[in-house]
């Protein structure tokens, strides 16, 4: 099959041709039809400190994926072959603390799908049948896709209560937009988001029509703020960008009290205006990933419910076009990205 690899400890990544993975008695075998690009996967090409520290070399990376299930393990019958799937990336073990209370998206040792273990951008993927999610026909094979982002965005929007709050999101990346549509979806008062490409603001404006967007390059915050008469600050944050001039931003912009639900990833250490959270008594909740399973069954539930997501898809490229997708999205020109296996 052909699969793609991050097997050399540089920038870039590889189309190369690999062997099938191996199933075993507890496992599925999927044949990849979409995957999306995630930011994860721009880390792993650049190769920075992160990747560096985390990524075992060769691998194949990628944990965005939909695509229907061709095989499964003797003890992995519950799935029919041809069903549509998706995938939960993060493979926990019950057993650890986190496991055993009821907290399973917070063990420490969970391997990880295109970061820790072999990933998605391939033709096949095996994945053990407990994380294998069977896909409601509402849901088509794009937006099947990019549920693994949409999952996070789900539980950093829902971390607090939006309704009728001011929101701040800081950072318009797919993430950041589709959490500002679950935010709308939700009842939130002025949602504001910001980023430093107008590319990517614009996609956010087409999906969420009524929230303001702020190039911070070109336009003060803080007059905005002035505009929406958002006085005291905004009540929630929620920080996608893992860059340290918006976390600072954001603490600066939130009401004494406020709450920040802290997703982005930043690529190296960052300074905090430490006194400033002292002082505002700011609540900060960091979110990785996925609150297993419940955030699956709430995403599934608010994509019934009418949550549209679906434009921050800006790009559909074949697999071999990889580079292609990269390029766009190191350069701010893409939100979401799609490769198509088939």
């Amino acid at each position: 099959m052909y699969a793609l690899i991050k097997d050399q400890a540089t920038e870039g990544l590889w189309l190369r041709q690999t062997k099938m993975p191996t199933l075993s008695a507890d496992s599925v075998l999927i044949k990849v039809k979409n995957t999306g690009i995630c930011g994860t996967d721009v880390h792993i090409w650049n190769w920075d400190e992160w990747a560096q520290e985390k990524i075992p070399l060769p691998l194949i990376i990628g944990h965005e994926f939909c695509g229907e299930v061709i095989k499964t393990g003797s003890n992995a019958r519950q799935f029919s072959i041809g069903t549509r799937v998706s995938g939960e990336g993060h493979i926990v073990n019950m057993n650890s603390r986190a496991g055993r209370s009821g907290r399973p998206h917070l063990d420490a040792f969970a391997n990880c799908v295109g970061v820790t273990r072999h990933g998605a951008f391939a033709q096949y993927i095996e994945l053990p049948a407990s994380n294998v999610v069977a896909l409601p026909d509402h849901i088509d094979d794009e937006l099947a896709a990019i549920l693994d982002p949409l999952g996070n965005a789900v539980h950093c929007a829902l971390s607090f209560d939006l309704s009728g709050e001011n929101v701040l999101i800081t950072g318009a990346g797919p993430i950041g937009i589709m959490a500002a549509a679950i935010a709308r979806h939700v009842g939130a008062d002025h949602i504001v988001i910001t980023d430093i490409s107008q590319t990517r603001l614009d996609i956010a404006k087409k999906t969420v029509s009524d929230c303001v967007t702020v190039n911070t390059t070109t336009q003060d915050l803080k007059s905005i703020m002035q505009t929406l008469r958002i006085s005291e600050g905004f009540d929630i944050g929620l920080e996608m960008s893992g860059s340290s001039s918006a976390i600072s931003q954001m603490i600066d912009s939130l009401v004494q009290g406020g709450k920040i639900a802290s997703l982005g990833l930043p690529s190296k250490m960052i300074n905090l205006k430490w006194s400033s959270i002292v002082t505002k008594g700011l609540l900060i909740k960091g979110v990785y990933g996925r609150e297993i399973f419940d955030t699956w069954r709430k995403m599934f539930n608010l994509l019934e419910a009418g949550l549209n997501v679906k434009n921050v898809i800006s790009h559909r490229l074949a697999a071999h076009q990889f580079e292609q997708g990269f390029t766009l999205l190191k350069e701010g020109k893409a939100a979401k990205v799609i490769l198509n296996w088939n």
